[in-house]
C-alpha cells in the first residue's frame, strides 16, 4: 500500500436520510428501534463515522442498510460479492435514501464480524487466486485476528468507501491500535469510512464523528463523553473497587 498522501476525492457518503412514507408498519423490527424511530438525517464525516451504542441499539442494522444501498453484499465483501449463507438481513433498506457525493469511490468493502467466517469461505470458494488479494495466505489458516489484520492491511485501497461492523471483534489492544495507524494511512490516501465500534480505542480517532445509539434515538457525543470511554475509564482507574461491587454477594451486603 502506498504511504504518500494523495489528492481527496472524497467523501463519497453524505447522510442517510429517513423516509417514513415508505415504512408499512412501524411496530415490527427494526422500525419499533428507538434509533430507528426517531432517526430523521445521519450526516457522515468526511473522513471516519463512529456508530456506538448499545447491543441491540441499531448500529448493525444501519450499517447494513447503508452498505446494500451501496450495492455491497449485506453478509460482507464489495459490490461482486452475492453470496448468501442465510437471507437474515433487514429489507428496512428501503425505507432510507442515501444521500451520495458527486465523486465515486475507487473501491468499496463492507467487513460484518459475525460473517467474517462465511466471507473467507466464500474467498476461498470463488478463485484460489483471490486470496492474493488479502496477503496471499489462506484466511482460514491464520488465526482469526490475524485474518481480520490481513483484509485490513492488504485488501484496502486508495480513495475506497469502506464499512466496518465491529472490526476489533478479534483484535488485541495492540493490534486495535496497529488498525488506527492503518485507519489513518487510508484516510490519507482519500478513503472514508463508517465503522459501529464498542472500541474506546478505535473510536478515539480524532478525524471523526461519533454518533452514540440510545432509547433516546441518535446523538453526536465526543469521544470522552461516550459511555464506553467513561466505563473503560472508571474500571481501569478503579479496579479494584468496582469489582469489589459486581462480585459482592447478597449474604455479604
Amino acid at each position: 500500500m502506498a504511504r504518500k498522501r494523495r489528492s481527496d476525492p472524497g467523501p463519497y457518503l453524505q447522510h442517510l436520510e429517513m423516509m417514513p412514507e415508505r415504512v408499512k408498519d412501524a411496530s415490527v423490527y427494526p422500525f419499533n428501534l428507538p434509533a430507528v424511530r426517531h432517526l430523521k438525517k445521519l450526516p457522515f464525516h468526511p473522513k471516519v463515522t463512529f456508530l456506538v451504542g448499545e447491543n441491540g441499539s441499531g448500529k448493525s442494522t444501519i450499517l447494513e442498510a447503508i452498505a446494500i444501498q451501496c450495492g455491497m453484499n449485506p453478509e460482507g465483501g464489495g459490490r461482486n460479492f452475492n453470496f448468501a449463507t442465510r437471507a437474515s438481513h433487514s429489507s428496512w433498506s428501503d425505507a432510507v435514501r442515501l444521500s451520495k457525493s458527486g465523486h465515486q469511490q475507487g473501491d468499496d468493502y463492507f467487513l460484518r464480524a459475525e460473517s467474517y467466517f462465511n466471507l473467507a469461505t466464500e474467498i476461498e470458494t470463488r478463485d484460489p487466486m483471490l486470496i492474493g488479494a488479502y496477503g496471499g495466505v489462506s484466511l482460514h489458516e491464520q488465526s482469526h485476528g490475524e485474518s481480520f489484520f490481513a483484509l485490513f492491511k492488504n485488501r484496502f485501497r486508495e480513495h475506497g468507501l469502506y464499512l466496518m461492523d465491529e472490526p476489533e471483534a478479534a483484535l488485541s489492544p495492540t493490534r486495535q491500535l496497529e488498525f488506527l495507524a492503518l485507519l489513518h494511512q487510508y484516510v490519507l490516501l482519500g478513503c472514508q469510512f463508517v465503522i459501529a465500534t464498542h472500541s474506546p480505542i478505535i473510536m478515539a480517532y480524532p478525524a471523526a464523528v461519533i454518533h452514540h445509539f440510545s432509547n433516546d434515538g441518535i446523538r453526536e457525543v465526543n469521544y470522552t463523553d461516550t459511555e464506553h470511554y467513561l466505563v473503560t475509564r472508571r474500571f481501569l482507574t478503579h479496579t479494584r473497587s468496582t469489582l469489589n461491587v459486581l462480585m459482592e454477594s447478597p449474604e455479604e451486603e
